[in-house]
């Protein structure tokens, strides 16, 4: 039911975090401002494949 997916920052495009959502219930990508260890700032990261 639940599938891994990977979190990368819309600045740099790097893919820093690893997560997982439901994706019958949550049909759009995730998106969720968190820290960018590369940019050293708090940015938007997005779901990617």
């Amino acid at each position: 039911m639940r599938d891994a997916i990977t979190l990368a920052c819309t600045e740099c495009k790097r893919r820093n975090y690893m997560s997982s959502r439901n994706k019958k219930k949550n049909t759009e990508k995730l998106e969720v401002k968190k820290y960018c260890a590369f940019c050293r700032t708090h940015t938007v990261h997005k779901e990617t494949k």
